[in-house]
Parts: structure tokens; sequence; C-alpha cells
């Protein structure tokens, strides 16, 4: 019964929304989901009510990491990038949420640059930028600003390989990890990326 009930409001709630992309003539296949979940719903039929949703869920999922696409930096002068592209499950690390990357390529260096959101482990993340004096200390890092965020970067200038990782409005974890690079290069990339837009995303 409570679960019915839950679910009652999930689909009520996504009506509402609905309601509001109609209301301004929006129709596509995420409000035409919705739409026929209300109808499985109406009909007692939860199951299918609940994978028209979950459909929807997704394609929301795969319309945010579009967005975050264009807030991957343009490739650096004299190196050249693949195409942009985003997933809504994430790296092993990073499951369930959604990701966007690119990856950057100068002969045999080669930059890859991540933005992660709606993430379960982005908790974790945090706890790890609260304890970052610990944590970095441990795991071969330092403390920086870039760009007037705090970031942690590890960097082996033996092996000349490194990461970066950033936290943007609590909300969104930018990951920046590269091979055969100069730690220039690995926080040039991390100053292209527009934060302050970023953070600025609903």
């Amino acid at each position: 019964m409570l679960n019915l009930s839950i679910n009652k409001l999930k689909v009520s709630g996504l009506a509402i929304v609905l309601m509001a992309f109609s209301a301004i003539g929006y129709a596509d296949d995420i409000t035409d989901s919705i739409s026929e979940a209300l109808q499985y719903y109406k009909n007692g039929e939860y199951t299918d009510a609940l994978e028209s949703l979950d459909y929807a869920s997704q394609l929301i999922k795969q319309k945010k990491g579009k967005g975050l696409e264009s807030f991957l930096p343009e490739p650096l002068s004299g190196w050249t990038a693949k195409e942009a592209n985003s997933q809504t499950v994430g790296t092993a690390m990073f499951s369930g949420g959604v990701t966007a990357e690119r990856k950057y390529n100068k002969g045999s260096s080669s930059v890859t640059v991540q933005i992660i959101t709606d993430s379960p482990f982005m908790q974790g993340v945090m706890m790890m930028f609260s304890n970052y004096p610990m944590f970095a200390e441990s795991d071969g890092g330092e403390l920086e600003k870039i760009e007037h965020q705090k970031a942690i970067v590890k960097f082996d200038a033996t092996n000349k390989r490194g990461e970066i990782k950033i936290v943007v409005a609590n909300r969104f974890l930018v990951l920046i990890e590269g091979n055969g690079i100069t730690k220039g290069d690995l926080k040039g990339y991390a100053k292209a990326i527009d934060y302050k837009k970023l953070a600025s995303l609903p």
C-alpha cells in the first residue's frame, strides 16, 4: 500500500510537468512517455506505468548529458579532440549518474575530461573534499585553487601522468585525467571550463 501511494505521488508530480509542457505546446518522446504512464496508471497497469516513467527518466538524463557536453573545453593549442559524448550510466566508480566526456590528443599525449552529476557516489566525493588534507596526503595529491575552485591535483612527473578533481556547486564533479603530459597541460584543460556557468545550471 505504501509503495502504491509513493508511485501515485510520482505519477501525479509528472502529470503536473506534462501539463506544463502541454501548455506551451511542447511535446516529445519524454512527454509522450509520461502521458503513456498516466494512462497505464489509470488502467491499473502499474508495472507498465513504472516502465514508461523509467524510460522518460532516462530520456531526461540523456538531455541533461547533452547539456553538459557544451561545458567540455575545446582542444588547447596544438591538440586535437574527439567529439564529446554523454551517457547515463557513467564509469564504474560513478555508475548511476550522468556523465559527459571528451578525449584530447597531441602525439602520444592524451587527456580525458569528464563532468559527472546525479551520481549516488557524489556524497562520498563531497566527504573526500571535506577531509581534503588527509585525503590529499594519503593519495599523493595536493590542494590547489583553479579558477576559484577547490581542486585536488595529483601529478606524477616521472611518468608524466596525473589527474585533477574539482567539485562544482556541490552537484558536479569535474575529473581531468592525462597521460604523457605536463602538469601545465593538465591544469590548462581545468582552466578552460566555465565553472560559474556550470554552477548556474538548474
